[in-house]
C-alpha cells in the first residue's frame, strides 16, 4: 500500500529507510509492532530518534483510521467492539464458549496435555478462516508456524471435504513456516509483515508457542534468559494480530506441578509472561473419547466448560459423533440379523442331513448287534 511506504513518513528519508529495511521492518505497520526500543536496538539508532519515528508511524495510522485514536469514549470502543471480526469453530459448543468464535485483534491461548485436540483444533480453524463471512468465516489466509513438524495437509483436506470446500483452494491459502530453533521462530513472526498484507492473512497459529524455548533453554539458570526472548515472541504475535487485524491462536504445552496434592496438577508453560500477554485462555483435556474445553482467563467471557469431539471436520458437537456412532451401530445389527436370517433358512437342511445319516447308521448297526 502506498500510504503505508516507510518514507511517507516526514523526516524519514532513503538513508533511515534502507536502514529500518535491512533490519527487516518493511513498513510503517511493523514499526507500530516491534516499538522504539527494538527499532533502536535493530538499526543502531538513538532512542529518541527511534521513539519519534515510531510516534510519526502511530500518528499517520491514526489519520488513516487505521488504528484508534488516542483519546476515545468507552461508547465508541463498545461499537467497534460489535463490528470486531469472530472465526466460527464449525461447532456449537465452541461457539458458545467463545461467544460467536476466534476474534481477531486477540491472541486466543489453548494449553492441554498431548491428544487432547489442539493440533486439530488449529487444523479446523485454518480451514473455518476461509469461509465466506456468511458462513462464520474470515475469507482470509492462514500463516501457519508449525515448530514441532505437526502440520498435516491430509487431516486439512479431509476437514475441508467434510465442510463442503475446494480442498485445494483450502490448501493454497495456507502458509506454512517450519520453524527449527527458537530464534528462527522469532524470525519468522518479525518478517510476517509483508507477508500478512499480501496474502490477506486473517489468522496466525503458533504450533507450539513454546515448544522450542522449553528444549532449548533448560535448568534454572537459562529461566530468565528464556522467558525474556519468549515475552517477545508473545508480545510480537498479540501486537501483530492487534496492528493487522487478524486472530492469533497460541497452542501450549503442559506440565504436572509436583506441589499439588488435590485436583489438576496440569500446569501450563511460559509461567506468567504468557498468561498476561494471552487475551483469551482455553485449557482442552480428555475425557474418554470426548474433550473439555474450559474457559480460564478471559477479559468478560465467564468461566465455564463445554463437551466437544473430534472427528473427521476436525473439532465437532458431542451430538455429531453420537450420530455417527449410532449410525455405525445400526449398520452393524442389519447386518447380524441379515445373516442370522441366512443361518435360519439353512439349518433344516442340516438338521434333515444329520438325522438321515444317523437313522441309515442305526439301521446298519442293528444286525451286527443280533
Amino acid at each position: 500500500m502506498e500510504d503505508l511506504r516507510l518514507d511517507s513518513l516526514e523526516g524519514v528519508g532513503p538513508v533511515t529507510t534502507r536502514k529500518l529495511s535491512d533490519a527487516g521492518v518493511h513498513n510503517v505497520m511493523d514499526l507500530i509492532v516491534r516499538g522504539p526500543v527494538e527499532i533502536a536496538e535493530i538499526t543502531g539508532m538513538e532512542k529518541d530518534t527511534a521513539e519519534k519515528i515510531v510516534n510519526k508511524a502511530r500518528q499517520h495510522l491514526v489519520d488513516g483510521g487505521l488504528i484508534a485514536k488516542h483519546f476515545v469514549s468507552a461508547s465508541e470502543i463498545y461499537k467497534h467492539r460489535q463490528s470486531i471480526g469472530k472465526i466460527t469453530t464449525g461447532t456449537n459448543c465452541l461457539d458458545t464458549l467463545f461467544d460467536g468464535g476466534i476474534e481477531t485483534q486477540a491472541l486466543t491461548e489453548v494449553y492441554g496435555e498431548f491428544g487432547c485436540g489442539k493440533t486439530q483444533f488449529a487444523h479446523t480453524m485454518s480451514v473455518m478462516v476461509q469461509k465466506t463471512k456468511e458462513e462464520g468465516g474470515l475469507e482470509g489466509s492462514v500463516l501457519y508456524i508449525d515448530t514441532e513438524n505437526t502440520f498435516r495437509p491430509e487431516r486439512i483436506v479431509s476437514i475441508a471435504k467434510a465442510h463442503d470446500m475446494d480442498p485445494e483452494k483450502v490448501l493454497d491459502n495456507i502458509i506454512v513456516a517450519r520453524a527449527y530453533n527458537s530464534a528462527h521462530q522469532v524470525l519468522i513472526l518479525e518478517e510476517a509483515g509483508p507477508i500478512i498484507e499480501e496474502n490477506n492473512v486473517k489468522l496466525i497459529v503458533a504450533d507450539s508457542a513454546v515448544g522450542l524455548f522449553r528444549a532449548e533453554y533448560l535448568g534454572r539458570g537459562t529461566l530468565s534468559v528464556r522467558q525474556q526472548k519468549l515475552n517477545h515472541f508473545v508480545h510480537l504475535l498479540s501486537r501483530i494480530a492487534e496492528t493487522y487485524n487478524c486472530a492469533a491462536i497460541a497452542t501450549n504445552q503442559v506440565m504436572a506441578s509436583p506441589d499439588v496434592f488435590f485436583g489438576d496438577p496440569t500446569r501450563p508453560i511460559g509461567g506468567n509472561v504468557v498468561a498476561h500477554t494471552s487475551t483469551y485462555r482455553i485449557y482442552f483435556k480428555k475425557s474418554g473419547k470426548k474433550r473439555i474445553a474450559r474457559m480460564v482467563d478471559s477479559p468478560h467471557h465467564p468461566e465455564e466448560e463445554v463437551i466437544f469431539a473430534l472427528g473427521e471436520a476436525g473439532v465437532i458437537d458431542p451430538e455429531d459423533a453420537e450420530k455417527k456412532t449410532k449410525k455405525t451401530t445400526k449398520k452393524a445389527t442389519k447386518s447380524t440379523k441379515a445373516s442370522e436370517v441366512e443361518t435360519t433358512v439353512e439349518t433344516p437342511e442340516v438338521d434333515t442331513i444329520v438325522e438321515s445319516t444317523i437313522d441309515d447308521e442305526s439301521k446298519d448297526s442293528e444286525p451286527i448287534e443280533e
